[in-house]
């Protein structure tokens, strides 16, 4: 039986740029309830490489358990012993708001699970800005960095929420390097149908750039996936964009949309995927439990990579 490209794993040096980027001293991370392998494996390979400061919190007797198991050495990893992954989660989102940690990794838990401890108000790691998620995709099928917004936090945002996933995703590119990042609105048309409600939202998207409340990159929209990616298809459809053919990020309608297509790059593209939420206090390293150690060591480098572009803000 043929292997699916992930299954084949990622691509060679896949994140190598952002690897290289995340120099300096660790990040210290709350690993929240890293009781698989590839959870464990992940943060301790980070920490090993220098990139976060591990702290691993869930129940201690499954953590040293798979450690064992799969002969993982937990020399140097700081650990917090809680009874389950919920109160692990809510450890982690204390030691955020303490300043004791500077991200948050999942490990081995659903998302909303985690998300929940996150957006809670009075406890949480709530910001002015709305919360969302970005992959970085690597593909050999495009010849740099595509970034992803929203496919795993923002289930089917408004016009308000997409101004706050536009502008966190160009944040994520300007953090590993792409300056003014090329941003195309995906709908199913180029033309703004007043039938067609995510047409309208791009066509205003576009239009908040212009007017400064969305900064850091171009945009334009609404544009089909197509016309986005590939210079052919500009040239045949005879479309004139600064961005078409060439974008470096791709926000999508809806969480559905966003899945689906960073999921169809992985599986049948031979991509690999880093994942992020930014817009909370704290940067979250919000991968799938299925994602290889590299793809959440790669997690962690964009973790460090955008808060040492935060911190060199004015």
């Amino acid at each position: 039986m043929t292997q699916s490209s992930a299954e084949q794993g990622d691509p060679h040096d896949a994140f190598a740029s952002i690897l290289s980027r995340a120099d300096g001293a660790p990040i210290a991370t709350a690993v929240i309830h890293p009781v698989s392998q590839n959870a464990l494996a992940a943060a301790l390979d980070a920490q090993a490489t220098g990139v976060i400061k591990a702290v691993l919190i869930g129940p201690e007797q499954r953590i040293r358990a798979a450690a064992d198991q799969f002969a993982l050495d937990l020399a140097g990893a700081e650990i917090i012993d809680t009874p389950h992954s919920h109160a692990a989660a809510q450890t982690g989102v204390d030691l955020a708001r303490a300043g004791k940690v500077q991200a948050l990794m999942k490990g081995a838990l659903h998302t909303n699970e985690l998300m929940a401890a996150i957006v809670a108000r009075n406890t949480g790691l709530r910001t002015d800005r709305r919360m969302s998620h970005v992959f970085v995709m690597q593909t050999p099928a495009y010849p740099k960095y595509l970034l992803i917004s929203d496919g795993a936090l923002n289930i089917a945002p408004d016009l308000h929420t997409k101004r706050w996933i536009v502008q966190n995703a160009i944040d994520v590119a300007n953090a590993i390097g792409i300056d003014f990042p090329k941003t195309a609105i995906l709908a199913a048309t180029e033309e703004v149908d007043p039938h067609m409600p995510t047409t309208v939202d791009a066509a205003a998207l576009c239009k908040m750039a212009e007017r400064g409340q969305i900064i850091g990159g171009v945009l334009d929209g609404p544009l089909a996936f197509d016309l986005a990616v590939s210079k052919q298809a500009v040239k045949i459809k005879g479309l004139v964009s600064d961005v078409a053919g060439d974008a470096d990020i791709l926000i999508v309608p809806n969480i559905e949309a966003g899945n689906m297509l960073a999921k169809q790059l992985d599986y049948l593209a031979g991509a690999a995927a880093a994942g992020l939420v930014v817009g909370a206090q704290v940067p979250i390293i919000l991968t799938s439990r299925s994602d290889s150690v590299g793809e959440r060591l790669a997690s962690c480098a964009l973790a460090k990579c955008y808060l040492a572009w935060k911190a060199s803000r004015p």
